[in-house]
C-alpha cells in the first residue's frame, strides 16, 4: 500500500461493523468532543524556525524543516484514542509522516535502538520502544479532521501512537532520541506507566 493511500498500512483503518461500547477500554468513557489537557502552557512555535530531528545519543542523524518534512510521503488514518484520564474518541482522523518513512528518509533500514525519547517543545518528554512505532502504529501528525493541526491539539506537529493511552502522543514535538535502554519521560517520571496499554489499564506505576 503506498504513503499516499487513504489509509496506511499499520494503522487499523476501516472497521468491520462492531460495538462501539466492544471499542472502548476498561475505565473508560465516550466523548463527542476532543478534550484539551496540557501539562503546561501552549507554545509559540513558529514554522519558518520548526525543525524535527532525529537523534542517537549525542549524534544527529536527520533534521527536517517544515517544508521538507511535509515534502515525504504523507499518510491519513482514522483511529480511536484513549486517553489516561478515561476518555476516549473513536474514528478520530490523523494525517502526516509514519515513523517508517521517517527512518528510510532518514536512510535507516531500521531504528538504531530499542527505545526513544520524545523531546517537546516545553520541556515536555516521553518514551516509548521503537517497535510500537514500526508498521504503521506510530506517526508525525500534522493534521486532525482533515484541517491543520491546532496549537493546543499539539500543532503544528505531534507525535500520533493511538494504541496507548493518549500521552504517549506527544504534542509539539521536535525531536527523536534513541535510546539502548528506557528512560522515565515527564509523566513516567511523576507516576505514570512506563508503557501505557489502555486495555490493561496500565495508568500508573505498578498498574
Amino acid at each position: 500500500m503506498s504513503d499516499d493511500s487513504p489509509v496506511s498500512r499499520g494503522f487499523r483503518g476501516r472497521r468491520k461493523p462492531e460495538s462501539r461500547a466492544a471499542r472502548v477500554p476498561p475505565g473508560q468513557h465516550l466523548v463527542d468532543d476532543f478534550p484539551v489537557l496540557s501539562a503546561g502552557p501552549t507554545p509559540a512555535t513558529s514554522l519558518e524556525t520548526w525543525t524535527l530531528a532525529l537523534q542517537e545519543r549525542g549524534s544527529l542523524l536527520a533534521k527536517w524543516t517544515w517544508k521538507e518534512f511535509n515534502a515525504l510521503p504523507q499518510t491519513t488514518t482514522i483511529v480511536d484514542i484513549h486517553c489516561v484520564t478515561t476518555w476516549s474518541k473513536l474514528d478520530t482522523e490523523w494525517s502526516g509522516v509514519s515513523f517508517d518513512t521517517l527512518l528510510a528518509a532518514a536512510g535507516l533500514m531500521e531504528p538504531p535502538a530499542t527505545f526513544v525519547m520524545a523531546h517537546c517543545d516545553g520541556g515536555y518528554t516521553t518514551n516509548l520502544p521503537c517497535e510500537d512505532l514500526l508498521g504503521g502504529k506510530g506517526m508525525i501528525a500534522t493534521h486532525y479532521d482533515g484541517e491543520p493541526l491546532a496549537p493546543d491539539h499539539g500543532g503544528p506537529a505531534r507525535l500520533l501512537v493511538p494504541h496507548l493511552y493518549f500521552w504517549k502522543s506527544a504534542k509539539w514535538v521536535r525531536r527523536l532520541r534513541f535510546m539502548d535502554e528506557d528512560e522515565a519521560g515527564f509523566w513516567e517520571a511523576n507516576g505514570y506507566h512506563m508503557y501505557g496499554d489502555p486495555w490493561r489499564e496500565q495508568r500508573y506505576t505498578g498498574d
